[in-house]
């Protein structure tokens, strides 16, 4: 009888990735095996607080309870159909989704990104055929250090050139202006423009949250100029900031609204434009699809994310929890901390250069067992399950002040 294989060590599944996975990424050399809530284990049996949630992916923690309810009941009945046929598990996700976001239509998509492709789409299709933008000239303005994915269109208008080196020729239509600067974006504003797509925070230029007025003087300024709002909630939506979306704590509703990550649970891909009806209405059969988006396991999963979001727990934990994170970080300015944003449970933490870069301080935090991820230079940030408790929030700030002073 053949002894069973001997389980590879971390170091030998992160050795073995080497040459057999592109490079595209730089993982902490941590490699997780199980996971529960806010925590995971590695092949070890280490266990770490995951302070990171898949960038907001896994807002409701891991493997929710509900949420794999709600998976493995569907998949003991049906996983997929494509659009070519209608599903029993479209129409409430849909239907909810559209009552939770204060909007009408839902097109369903995959992945983030996706969504972002399928938003600037139908934007300009909106210029096109109501708006009455000349063929071929709608514009998009967008604002730098933006973060909305990595297909080819989206990073043509990317300020970041790791995201642009050695991917062009970039695809026109887009005008970027200064982030949280309201003069800009009315100058770069014309006959042509067929929205403004932002961030209502941006994440990955270290969680920058603009100017109280700024999200309202938007949807103001685009209203009175005839062309969409676009607000890229991908990361900041449901439930991250104590709300169930960032532009909430404005009350401002765009036009569109590009959702993922969270809505999938952390279990499959599930990504959404939701728009008003007659935004998302100028789509017609065969312009625009896709094979996956929509399917029934997606529509279960995504059901039992809003069912979660609807009675607001989730939201009212990120808000006080929010409280804990905010003052703890508080604490820690002028003791390796030069400064930090954070909105509920998400923060950027701007670390001193001279203690280390953000790499560096993530990897001494693996070390004391709570995971995070670096963005530019010496910022770090915070995302944890929006699950995780007021003990595991401060034992996770404990760690971080004992990095920094170490």
């Amino acid at each position: 009888m053949t002894a069973p294989a001997r389980a590879r060590t971390s170091a030998e599944l992160i050795e073995a990735e080497g040459p057999v996975l592109a490079h595209n990424y730089h993982p902490l050399p941590v490699v997780v095996a199980r996971a529960e809530g806010a925590w995971v284990e590695d092949v070890e049996g280490r266990r770490y607080l995951d302070m990171l949630a898949g960038y907001s992916a896994l807002n409701f923690g891991h493997r929710h309870p509900a949420l794999i309810e709600a998976a493995h009941r569907q998949l003991d009945r049906l996983t997929l159909t494509s659009r070519a046929f209608h599903n029993d598990r479209l129409a409430e996700f849909a239907e909810r989704l559209a009552e939770l976001t204060g909007l009408d239509m839902v097109l369903p998509m995959n992945t983030g990104a996706e969504a972002v492709e399928s938003g600037i789409k139908v934007a300009r299709k909106w210029a096109y055929d109501v708006k009455g933008v000349p063929a071929d000239r709608a514009t998009i303005v967008v604002a730098a250090d933006n973060f909305h994915g990595r297909t080819t269109t989206i990073v043509s208008f990317s300020t970041d050139e790791t995201a642009r080196a050695g991917f062009g020729p970039f695809t026109p239509g887009f005008r970027i202006v200064p982030y949280n600067d309201l003069a800009a974006l009315e100058a770069a504003v014309d006959e042509t423009t067929a929205a403004v797509l932002i961030e209502p925070i941006q994440g990955e230029a270290g969680v920058l949250i603009p100017d109280d007025g700024y999200l309202t003087g938007v949807r103001e300024l685009t209203r009175r100029k005839g062309c969409l709002f676009v607000a890229d909630e991908i990361q900041s939506g449901l439930g991250r900031t104590g709300r169930t979306l960032a532009v909430d704590h404005e009350d401002v509703v765009p036009d569109v609204l590009l959702l993922g990550k969270a809505l999938g649970g952390g279990i499959v891909p599930v990504s959404a434009v939701v728009a008003r009806r007659e935004v998302l209405g100028v789509l017609h059969p065969g312009e625009h699809g896709s094979t996956f988006g929509g399917n029934p396991l997606a529509a279960a999963v995504g059901t039992a994310v809003v069912e979660l979001l609807e009675s607001g727990e989730f939201q009212r934990q990120a808000a006080e929890l929010g409280v804990v994170l905010r003052d703890g970080l508080t604490e820690l300015v002028g003791n390796g901390v030069v400064g930090f944003r954070s909105r509920g449970l998400w923060a950027g933490v701007d670390v001193d250069p001279a203690i280390g870069t953000g790499r560096e301080i993530g990897e001494r935090l693996m070390r004391e067992g709570v995971l995070v991820k670096d963005t530019h230079g010496s910022t770090i940030r915070l995302a944890p399950p929006l699950t995780v408790t007021a003990e595991e929030l401060r034992s996770a700030l404990g760690a971080l002040e004992k990095v920094l002073a170490a």
